[in-house]
């Protein structure tokens, strides 16, 4: 399910859930990622990529293209796709919040500008996409130490309560504006905490660098998705966005896949 005939990145998979295991324990998030890393001449530009998807509900097993309205708002699951890299996981997230009365209802993601702390330098951040623009997506390689799913997910709003008291603390300290409402990507190797509706910056640090942001495409005729572009720091344990693996099997085609996030 990680690519039409792809049986290399299905297996890619499993070693992510293994080795997140023994990342978490020992700290070894570094040595983990550049371990995974071929030599490879990679890409010299980035390719504009349609993310596919298995439709449980459609009994068939063939990946086809994702639309932004089948899409799972504030999905507690963990939903990755490789681009453009094959050891280039990354996150793609619905965002909404939760009404006082349980309902959810979509919130639309801005542009924002995010700041490196390990540089002092800034980038855009596209903002969301998608009919509701709450749509967005960004590396799910922490940028501490290279830690990797399962290890670090998205924590949706229902889910804030079960991060650990020094996070929450951190997390109440700072959503003066509430846009914390919308849940965090939280890392559970060493408490690296990212916000999804501000560009996936800082919230909790070791990390000094927010995740690396992909800029998505939305189609609004077919309602279809695709990414662009990577923006912001380097994903963790490549030389460039562009290099330190291979190219996944067709620059065309990605299918995102779901995983359990414990």
């Amino acid at each position: 399910m990680t690519g039409e005939q792809d049986p290399s990145r299905r297996g890619f998979l499993k070693v992510l859930v293994g080795l997140s295991a023994v990342v978490a324990a020992g700290g070894l998030g570094k040595g983990v990622v550049q371990n995974l890393v071929t030599p490879s001449v990679g890409l010299t530009s980035f390719p504009e990529t349609q993310l596919y998807w298995v439709n449980p509900n459609s009994g068939n097993s063939a990946p086809v293209p994702l639309k932004s309205e089948e899409f799972q708002m504030n999905s507690p699951s963990i939903w990755i796709y490789y681009y453009p890299l094959s050891d280039e996981p990354n996150f793609i997230i619905k965002l909404g919040k939760i009404e006082t009365n349980g309902k959810e209802i979509p919130v639309k993601v801005d542009p924002v500008t995010v700041t490196i702390d390990a540089t002092g330098t800034t980038f855009l951040s596209p903002g969301g996409v998608g009919k509701d623009s709450n749509i967005v997506s960004f590396s799910a390689i922490c940028q501490h130490l290279g830690c990797i799913p399962p290890v670090i997910h998205y924590y949706p709003p229902s889910e804030i309560d079960s991060l650990p008291a020094n996070v929450k603390a951190a997390i109440a300290a700072q959503n003066t504006n509430g846009e914390l409402d919308y849940g965090v990507i939280h890392c559970n190797c060493h408490g690296s905490t990212y916000n999804p509706f501000m560009g996936a910056g800082i919230v909790t640090h070791p990390t000094y660098r927010p995740l690396p942001n992909v800029i998505l495409k939305w189609d609004p005729i077919t309602d279809y998705l695709y990414a662009k572009k990577l923006i912001g720091p380097v994903v963790f344990g490549h030389p460039s966005d562009l290099t330190g693996g291979n190219a996944i099997s067709n620059l065309k085609k990605s299918t995102v896949i779901k995983m359990s996030s414990s």
